[in-house]
């Protein structure tokens, strides 16, 4: 299938249809800097006449992994978002996450489908700070919002995504003059199948979008049934509160569990905690330990710096307080700009 562009669709002020858009991205490809010849790489692809867009998870909780998503799921994810968030044809929105994965691809499919007038810059951790107009609408992760909080008045709505938000990050929101959402979802779904809002109302749990229910497997693990975008049901490794099939609540992942010493200890739930008292990055992690079978062990960007004081304030207990700490002095990132765990884990965590 080959999509159609909406009549209104703008891309950096430019109205264009089909051959204008394929001209375009033509150029990206051969003249654009790398983020730019992903957007045309991923352009051309979306234009052609597949059924399906290729795409890869960012690989932050383990290999990266491809899926084939159908085009149809994806403008059914867009038309959802759109609905959802009253966005309709013709809003300023701004494009800012790498279009190598699939939270920047949306917000193009978006923009085409929906008929959004989108900016295009270089994603970066301060995509707002030289942007010159007030957009309706910006997609950003946790770790760019952290960068932009003097600058999100310049986004009228900002869903934040990939991945938790902790508490402290939520409080920084205050006042910030744009109506904030924490969405949840996964490559499978083409992006988010729940969202909460952060500011000014505070949502503890999610709610699912039009025509999509969860529920929990055996192993209160979240169960999605989305058909707009998926053909089946599928079972995240998520673990989840669930009230109603319409909402739900995040707990951490099953493949994060630290077991030690016989206590469950949900890494998400820790950070969370230590989020307020620690101003750089970090994550809590594990490693085997021979009496408590494993062991929390806490790594923290930048310099040696005092975090039992960190500890004390966040009132951990004996079991979630970290038996060792690991400092790094610049985290490695993925594509996305996540924190790459696995690679810090594997070169540092043995050590």
């Amino acid at each position: 299938m080959i999509p159609e562009v909406h009549p209104s669709f703008k891309l950096n002020g430019r109205s264009l249809d089909h051959n204008g858009l394929m001209t375009v991205a033509y150029s990206y490809v051969k003249e654009g800097e790398l983020w730019e010849r992903q957007v045309g790489d991923f352009l051309l692809n979306w234009m052609d006449d597949f059924s399906y867009h290729t795409v890869f998870s960012s690989g932050s909780t383990g290999t990266p992994k491809e899926f084939r998503l159908e085009k149809q799921h994806m403008i059914n994810s867009a038309r959802l978002t759109g609905e959802r968030f009253k966005l309709h044809a013709e809003m300023d929105v701004l494009g800012c996450l790498p279009l190598s994965y699939v939270a920047g691809k949306l917000m193009m499919v978006r923009a085409i489908e929906l008929g959004w007038h989108i900016d295009l810059v270089a994603p970066s951790r301060n995509p707002l700070e030289k942007v010159v107009k007030r957009y309706d609408f910006t997609a950003l992760t946790a770790y760019q919002v952290k960068h932009s909080l003097d600058y999100l008045y310049k986004s009228r709505k900002t869903i934040i995504g990939g991945g938790p938000v902790d508490q402290a990050l939520v409080d920084s929101l205050n006042g910030r003059h744009t109506r904030a959402y924490h969405t949840y979802g996964m490559t499978e779904t083409s992006t988010h199948i729940g969202v909460r809002e952060l500011y000014p109302t505070y949502q503890e749990y999610f709610t699912s979008l039009p025509g999509i229910k969860v529920r929990l497997n055996a192993a209160d693990c979240l169960i999605v049934d989305a058909p707009d975008l998926i053909d089946e049901p599928i079972v995240s490794n998520d673990l989840a509160i669930v009230k109603n099939d319409k909402t739900f609540k995040i707990i951490g992942r099953t493949d994060n569990v630290i077991n030690t010493g016989g206590i469950k200890i949900h890494p998400e739930t820790v950070e969370d905690k230590l989020s307020k008292h620690i101003e750089s990055r970090f994550f809590i992690s594990s490693e085997p330990e021979k009496d408590l079978g494993e062991q929390v062990v806490l790594y923290v960007e930048g310099d040696e710096m005092d975090v039992e004081t960190a500890f004390a304030k966040a009132k951990l207990d004996r079991f979630e307080k970290p038996r060792r700490i690991i400092f790094v002095k610049e985290f490695p990132e993925t594509h996305t700009a996540k924190i790459d765990r696995k690679v810090i884990i594997a070169t540092l965590g043995k050590n």
